[in-house]
C-alpha cells in the first residue's frame, strides 16, 4: 500500500523512475532510447565500429525528453570515439543517462571492436562484425525521493522527510559488467543507384543482476533489427529511407525514417526529413554535413496517451560528429549508412 501511494502522488512521466525502483525485484528494466538512434553508432551497432572512410571520428550527443511535465527532464549525453585499424575498428563509448527527482544516473563506459569482412573480388559486398564491452554504474539518490509513510495531513497535507520512509534498500549503487554484439552487412559500391544495407545488434548479453533491493533483477537482453537503402536519386538528391525495430523483453517498437539529402556546394549537403515512432512520437529532424562535420538536430512531438498532459511535447535531441579524412588514394569501403 505504501508503494501504491507513494505511485498516484507521481507525474506519469515519473512512473517509469518509481516503477523501477519499487518493483525492482519482480520486473525487469527497461533501456533509453534516442531518435537519432544511427547517429551515435556504436550506440546502434558494435560493427560499425570503425567502418567509414576516414582516419578516425568523434560523436557527441545530447538529448532531453518530458521538460512539459517533469522538473528534472530525462537527458541523455554520450561522446564516442572510434578508428579503423586496417580491416578492424577500435572505439570507445561513453553514454550517461539521468531521470527524475532521484537523480536516478546510468553512466556506461563501453570499448568497442569491429571486423571488416569483404565478400567478393570487387569488394562491394561487405559483412562487418562487432563486439563491445565494459562497465555499467547505476545510482539514486534516496534523499531526494519522498513515500507514503511520510505523508502528513499537517497543513492540509504535505510530506515530512524527517519520517522514516519504510522502505528497506540494500544500496544505492550498482556496478556491473556488460557486453554487446552485432553484425551489418552493406554494399559499398560507388556510383550505383541504391546501396542497401541491413544490421542486426543485440545488448546486454551478460544479462547482469541489478536491484536496489535485495532482490535479484536481471537486465533482459534488448534486440536491434536496423536496415535501409540510400538512394541516389540525382547528383544533388540522395534519399535514405531506413527504419529500426527494439525488442527488450515484453516491451517493442518500431521507428521508420525518410531522409532528404540535398547537395548544395563546397562538399556541403542539407539533411532533413520526418520520422515516425510506433505508439510514442512524430520526430522532425533537421541538419548539415559540411566537409568533415555533421550536426544534426530534431524534436519529438509526442503521440502518445500521455499527450494530453505534455500538450504534444516530447524531446529535443542534438548530434555532432566529426570526421578526420584519410589522404590515401585507396580508402576503405564507405558503408551507405553514412
Amino acid at each position: 500500500m505504501k508503494q501504491l501511494k507513494y505511485i498516484l502522488r507521481l507525474s506519469p512521466v515519473m512512473l517509469l523512475l518509481a516503477v523501477t525502483l519499487l518493483v525492482a525485484p519482480s520486473a525487469k528494466a527497461q533501456d533509453f532510447h534516442l531518435s537519432q538512434y544511427d547517429a551515435p553508432p556504436l550506440f546502434l551497432n558494435p560493427a560499425m565500429t570503425g567502418m567509414f572512410d576516414g582516419k578516425y571520428r568523434v560523436h557527441a550527443h545530447y538529448r532531453t525528453q518530458w521538460a512539459a511535465v517533469a522538473t528534472k527532464p530525462f537527458t541523455t549525453t554520450g561522446i564516442s570515439f572510434d578508428m579503423p585499424v586496417k580491416k578492424f575498428g577500435a572505439g570507445l563509448q561513453v553514454m550517461n543517462y539521468r531521470a527524475g527527482a532521484g537523480n536516478f544516473n546510468v553512466l556506461s563506459v563501453l570499448a568497442s571492436m569491429g571486423y571488416d569482412v569483404v565478400l567478393d573480388k570487387n569488394k562491394d559486398h561487405h559483412i562487418a562484425l562487432g563486439i563491445q564491452a565494459g562497465l555499467v554504474h547505476k545510482t539514486v539518490d534516496l534523499n531526494k525521493l519522498t513515500f507514503g509513510n511520510q505523508y502528513t495531513t499537517a497543513e492540509k497535507g504535505t510530506f515530512d522527510t524527517n519520517l522514516p520512509s519504510g522502505e528497506t534498500f540494500s544500496n544505492t549503487s550498482i556496478l556491473n559488467f556488460d557486453a554487446n554484439a552485432g553484425f551489418l552487412y552493406y554494399y559499398a559500391k560507388e556510383n550505383i543507384r541504391a546501396n542497401p544495407f541491413i544490421g542486426f545488434s543485440a545488448f546486454h548479453l551478460a544479462q547482469p543482476k541489478e536491484s536496489f533491493y535485495s532482490g535479484s533483477n536481471n537486465l533482459p537482453i534488448r534486440y536491434y533489427v536496423h536496415g535501409g537503402v540510400k538512394i541516389n536519386v540525382s547528383e544533388k538528391i540522395q534519399l535514405l529511407p531506413k527504419g529500426i525495430y527494439m525488442r527488450e523483453l515484453n516491451a517493442s517498437e518500431y521507428t521508420a525514417t525518410l531522409l532528404l539529402h540535398y547537395y548544395l556546394k563546397d562538399d556541403t549537403y542539407l539533411i532533413f526529413g520526418p520520422t515516425y515512432r510506433s505508439k510514442d512520437a512524430g520526430i522532425i529532424e533537421a541538419g548539415i554535413k559540411k566537409g568533415q562535420y555533421t550536426c544534426r538536430i530534431s524534436y519529438d512531438v509526442n503521440t502518445s496517451s500521455l499527450k494530453e498532459v505534455s500538450n504534444h511535447r516530447g524531446g529535443f535531441e542534438m548530434s555532432f560528429t566529426y570526421t578526420a579524412r584519410r589522404n590515401k588514394p585507396n580508402p576503405l569501403a564507405n558503408c551507405p549508412r553514412l
